[in-house]
């Protein structure tokens, strides 16, 4: 997902990408040959135009999905300002906790052996801090590895010898930035991380269900702030409990092109100085510096990047279902 691009180029790309959901990979591709919800679009903000934000709040308001794209189209064009105030107030926070199965194994590829402090920047409500409260099925060639016990998140491991643990993370502490920090106690905030789980996708719902019931037993440290400028006095906080992981998963896209390059600088900079690692996951386009590190990604091949202290080390389904180890390929 690009959030600054053209809204028509935008919803035709998020409706290749969107496959695992018919309904909205259909609503997208109306959406882009649509002249009149296009221009209702245009009197968003840009990084409201996105179409999760946009198919999200009309399903908040009662339109049907699945269901048909006229409804949809009514809906938008017949606003009264209701699903607007809902797409100026929210955001799309997702937090799928599926991710951490490509997660842990870049994790795993540092090598570290104390404790860590996993830190994570755009946490939402930290859902994706807890890789050491879940098993997992890491689906291989040779057969499915097995860590952990149920529920586990399960992963396709496509290609590439990815660093399987045979052991659960041991984390000593856990905590996030986001400009607007998600509360596991407030109902309503965790019926709006619901609300954007698409909707053909009961398992997902029914993960975050339990990822939800993960955080609320011990809640995160969470910090609202500009990952851009409160990263490092974080940083400073999670050091003195061990060694800090900063990762980060469909975050950066939100964020201007040339904020991008300043994040990549600033993560790379705090690399350098040894004050952290860092695990990235993101689409392919979103740090271009880390992608051209690894393999070329194919013009057509949808797929995130998972890098590793700047490097490509994995391409990745988003929602963590499938992933293709691409270090030392």
């Amino acid at each position: 997902m690009e959030p600054f691009t053209d809204p028509a180029e935008q919803y035709a790309l998020f409706a290749s990408d969107a496959g695992d959901s018919p309904c909205f990979s259909a609503w997208a591709a109306a959406v882009a040959e649509d002249q009149e919800v296009l221009a209702w679009l245009g009197t968003l903000p840009a990084i409201k135009q996105q179409p999760n934000l946009v198919f999200a709040a009309a399903r908040w308001h009662g339109v049907p999905a699945p269901g048909p794209y006229d409804a949809l189209r009514a809906a938008l064009l017949g606003d009264e300002g209701t699903i607007r105030a809902t797409i100026l107030r929210r955001s799309t926070q997702t937090n799928e906790a599926g991710r951490m199965a490509t997660l842990l194994p870049a994790i795993v590829s540092l090598g570290l052996t104390a404790p860590i402090s996993l830190l994570e920047v755009g946490a939402s409500a930290g859902l994706c801090l807890y890789p050491d409260r879940w098993g997992y099925a890491w689906e291989t060639d040779a057969g499915t590895v097995l860590l952990g016990e149920e529920p586990r998140l399960s992963c396709a491991v496509r290609a590439g010898n990815p660093p399987l643990p045979d052991r659960l993370p041991r984390v000593a502490w856990r905590g996030g930035l986001d400009l607007n920090p998600g509360d596991v106690t407030d109902e309503d905030a965790m019926a709006w991380l619901e609300n954007l789980v698409w909707p053909e996708q009961d398992e997902r719902r029914e993960r975050l269900r339990q990822a939800i019931k993960i955080a609320r037993a011990e809640p995160p440290h969470l910090v609202r702030g500009d990952l851009l400028t409160g990263l490092p006095e974080l940083i400073e906080v999670a050091a003195s409990h061990g060694p800090v992981v900063v990762i980060h998963s469909a975050v950066i896209a939100y964020l201007e092109p040339a904020d991008r390059e300043r994040f990549h600088d600033l993560m790379t900079g705090l690399v350098a100085d040894g004050t952290c690692h860092w695990v990235s996951n993101e689409g392919k386009r979103v740090l271009p510096r880390v992608t051209e590190t690894g393999p070329a990604v194919p013009e057509d091949h949808s797929t995130f990047v998972t890098g590793v202290d700047g490097r490509a080390v994995a391409w990745t389904h988003g929602h963590g279902s499938s992933m293709r180890w691409v270090a030392g390929g």
